[in-house]
C-alpha cells in the first residue's frame, strides 16, 4: 500500500484548538489494521479498502465514487433508501415525513426533524449546533457559488430553482463575492424547520434528489466560513460518523459521531426475502451506528487488496477483483477453503455502466460530420466486449446495449443493439468508405485528408487499466488504427476531462436513484464539462431531455427513453461496454451487509464482532 504524508488537520484559520478526537492517536501505523479491535477493548471496527483515491470530502466539490462513499457517511440528506428493501424504497432520514407537493410538481415543501445535531467542531465555539431548514438552503446555494466551481452545478441548475441561476450569473458578471444572504425567489425559509423550493418547471421526481447526500446533504454555514477553501479537509455533518484521521490517497479513519441522534436499526425487507429477514431478525432495534470505527485503506492494485482480505487485514472486500473470482467464488459460490473460515460472499448486478467517451470538440474523433460519426462507430464495432467480459472480468459483467443502467427507468433487458456488436469487418468497411485508409503502407490508417492519425487514450496506472489497454490496443491494431496511451492519476484525468483536454477516456457511472434520466443527462448540451464529458450537443437530444424532465412517469416518458437511445447509438459520443456484476466478500465477524441499490451509504447498518483478526 502506497504511503503519503499525513494531511495536517489544523484549525489555525479559526484560532480554535482541535477537538480531542482529531489529535488523539486513532490507529497504529503500518498495515490497515493489524487486528480488529486494535483500539479500546471491545471496539467494533470495520476495516476495508477502496480501489481509487478520494478527491475531497466537500459535498459541493466532488464527482467521484470514492469521495461520494466517504461523504455519504458524514453528511445526511432528507431521505434515503431502505438498506434492505428490494425493490428499493425511499424513506425519511432527517425529514419529518413526506414533502408537500403543489403547483404541478413545481413547489416542494420539506420539514426537518427537530433535535438533530451536527458533530462537534471548533466552528461552533463550544455550542451544540442543531440541524435546521436553513442548512439545506445554504447547501443548495453553495453549488451556485462560482468560487467553488462545483462540478454538480449544472445538475442543480437544471432543477431551475427560481432566481438561483440569476444570482450566480450576476455574481459572475460583476466578478463579485457570492451573496449567501440575498433572498432567492424560489428558496423560502418558512420557519426554523421548514423550507420551500419553487421550481420554474415541473420536477415529478425531485424527491429522489433529496436522497443524494453529496447533492442535498446539509452543510453548516459556520463550518464552511471557518475553513474557507479548506472545507474539503474538515467535513462536519449530522451523519453517523466523523473523520478522525486522513492520509491523502492512503488511509482514512472514521469514528462514531458521539452526538448522533437516537436512531435504531429498522430496515424492512420484503416478506419473501429470506436473507433480508434473517438480517433484520438479528439487528432490528439496535442503535445506529453499530460500529465504533471504520478504517478505509486506499489500495489501488487488485492483488494487494485481495491478499489483505485473505490475510485478515480487511474484514470486508468491496468488489472482489475479477481475476480472483475463479479462486474465491467459482461458479458463484464461496470456495470451500474460504467457506470453512466463515467467509461469505454475494454477487449483485449493479446499476452501473462502463464506457469510453470521445471528446466531441476534438479535431480527430469529435464532430457530427458523417466521417467523424463513422469513425466513432467503427471504433465501437472493433472493440471485443465479450472478450473483455471473458478474459478480464472473468464473466462478471453483461454487455451494455445502450446508455441506461439496470434497475432504473428506461432499461430494457431484452433490447439489443450495435453497441455490443463486435465486427472488425464492418469496422474496416466503414473506415474505408469514409476515407480512413493506409496510404503509405506503414500499416496504420491516415485521416481522410491524408495526414497521420493516432488516437490518444487517457488512462490510469493501475493494473485493471493496463489490462484494458492491452485489449483495446489489440482491437485497434486489428483494424489498423494507431493508439497512444497517456497515463495519469485519476484526479488529474478528471480535471483535464472537465476542461475538455482529453480525447478518449474510460470511465464508469453508478446509478444514484431509480430513474434512468441521469444517463440521458450525460448527453445534455448544458451539462458539457460536467456530467456531459464528451461535450455532446444535439438539439433533438436536448429537447428529449427537457421534455423527459417535466413529464410524470408513464408510457409517454418511456417512449422518450427509446428515442434518446436511438440518438445515443447513432452518434456514439460514448462507446458503452458493460454492466458489472459485483462480488463482495466478508469474514464471519461481519453481519448485516447488503450492497446498496443506488448509493454508497451502508456503514451504519452493518455490525462487526469485536475481537482478534478473523484470518
Amino acid at each position: 500500500m502506497k504511503r503519503r504524508h499525513t494531511l495536517a488537520l489544523t484549525a489555525a484559520a479559526t484560532a480554535g484548538a482541535l477537538p480531542a478526537w482529531m489529535t488523539d492517536s486513532v490507529a497504529a501505523e503500518g498495515k490497515p489494521g493489524a487486528a480488529n479491535g486494535n483500539g479500546a477493548a471491545g471496539e467494533r471496527v470495520l476495516r476495508y479498502a477502496l480501489s481509487a483515491a478520494e478527491t475531497t470530502i466537500d459535498p459541493a466539490q466532488i464527482n467521484d465514487n470514492t469521495s461520494r462513499t466517504l461523504t455519504s457517511h458524514i453528511f445526511e440528506s432528507l431521505y434515503c433508501y431502505d438498506h434492505l428493501a428490494r425493490p428499493p424504497r425511499l424513506v425519511p432520514l432527517v425529514a419529518d415525513g413526506e414533502p408537500e407537493v403543489e403547483d404541478s410538481f413545481r413547489r416542494w415543501t420539506f420539514k426537518v426533524r427537530r433535535g438533530i445535531y451536527f458533530a462537534d467542531d471548533p466552528a461552533f465555539k463550544g455550542q451544540k449546533r442543531e440541524l435546521v431548514a436553513a442548512d439545506f438552503l445554504y447547501a443548495i446555494k453553495r453549488f451556485a457559488d462560482p468560487l467553488l466551481k462545483s462540478p454538480l452545478w449544472a445538475s442543480v441548475e437544471n432543477f431551475k430553482v427560481l432566481g438561483l441561476a440569476e444570482l450566480r450569473k450576476e455574481t459572475l458578471d460583476k466578478k463579485a463575492k457570492f451573496d449567501y444572504d440575498r433572498p432567492v425567489e424560489g428558496m423560502r425559509l418558512l420557519d426554523r424547520y421548514t423550507f420551500q423550493l419553487q421550481l420554474a418547471e415541473p420536477r415529478p421526481r425531485f424527491k429522489e434528489n433529496m436522497a443524494v447526500p453529496d447533492l442535498f446533504g446539509a452543510v453548516a454555514r459556520e463550518v464552511a466560513e471557518a475553513y474557507g477553501d479548506k472545507i474539503g479537509e474538515h467535513p462536519v455533518g449530522t451523519g453517523p460518523f466523523r473523520l478522525a484521521q486522513w492520509r491523502r490517497s492512503s488511509r482514512l479513519v472514521f469514528e462514531r459521531n458521539p452526538h448522533y441522534r437516537e436512531r435504531v436499526w429498522d430496515c424492512e425487507p420484503a416478506a419473501d426475502d429470506a436473507e433480508g429477514q434473517a438480517i433484520a431478525a438479528k439487528l432490528r432495534g439496535k442503535r445506529l451506528p453499530l460500529l465504533d470505527r471504520v478504517e478505509v485503506a486506499i489500495i489501488e492494485e487488485s492483488q494487494p487488496r485481495w491478499l489483505s482480505f485473505v490475510n485478515g487485514e480487511l474484514d470486508f472486500l468491496d468488489r472482489l477483483p475479477p481475476e480472483f473470482v475463479g479462486v474465491a467464488m467459482p461458479g458463484g459460490k464461496v470456495a470451500p477453503h474460504l467457506a470453512k473460515k466463515g467467509v461469505r460472499g454475494s454477487i449483485t448486478l449493479q446499476s452501473d455502466i462502463t464506457f469510453y467517451y470521445f471528446n466531441m470538440e476534438d479535431p480527430v474523433v469529435g464532430g457530427l460530420e458523417p466521417h467523424k460519426v463513422a469513425l466513432r462507430r467503427a471504433l465501437g464495432l472493433a472493440i471485443d466486449t465479450e472478450r473483455e467480459i471473458r478474459l478480464l472480468r472473468r464473466g462478471m459483467a453483461i454487455p451494455a446495449q445502450g446508455p441506461i443502467t439496470p434497475h432504473t427507468t428506461g432499461y430494457d433487458p431484452k433490447f439489443k443493439s450495435e453497441m455490443s456488436e463486435y465486427s472488425p469487418a464492418r469496422a474496416k468497411a466503414l473506415l474505408e468508405l469514409h476515407g480512413y485508409v493506409d496510404r503509405d503502407g506503414d500499416g496504420w490508417r491516415e485521416k481522410p485528408d491524408g495526414t497521420p492519425m493516432a488516437l490518444e487514450v487517457s488512462t490510469q496506472p493501475e493494473q485493471i487499466y493496463r489490462q484494458l489497454n492491452e485489449l483495446l490496443k489489440r482491437d485497434m491494431d486489428a483494424i489498423g488504427v494507431r493508439v497512444i496511451f497517456k497515463t495519469a492519476k485519476w484526479p488529474e484525468n478528471l480535471k483535464a476531462a472537465r476542461a475538455g483536454k482529453l480525447q478518449i477516456w474510460s470511465l464508469s457511472s453508478l446509478g444514484s436513484g431509480g430513474d434512468g434520466q441521469g444517463m440521458i443527462t450525460r448527453y445534455f448540451g448544458p451539462q458539457a464539462g460536467n456530467q456531459n464529458f464528451p461535450r455532446f450537443k444535439h438539439p433533438a437530444m436536448d429537447a428529449i431531455h427537457e421534455k423527459m424532465t417535466v413529464l410524470p412517469d408513464g408510457p409517454e416518458r418511456l417512449a422518450l427513453f427509446a428515442e434518446a437511445r436511438k440518438i445515443a447509438i447513432a452518434y456514439m459520443p460514448y462507446k458503452f461496454q458493460v454492466h458489472r456484476l459485483v462480488a463482495d466478500m466478508m469474514h464471519a465477524n461481519v453481519s448485516g451487509y447488503r450492497r446498496p441499490a443506488y448509493w454508497n451509504g451502508w456503514w451504519q447498518y452493518v455490525d462487526v464482532a469485536p475481537g482478534p483478526s478473523p484470518a
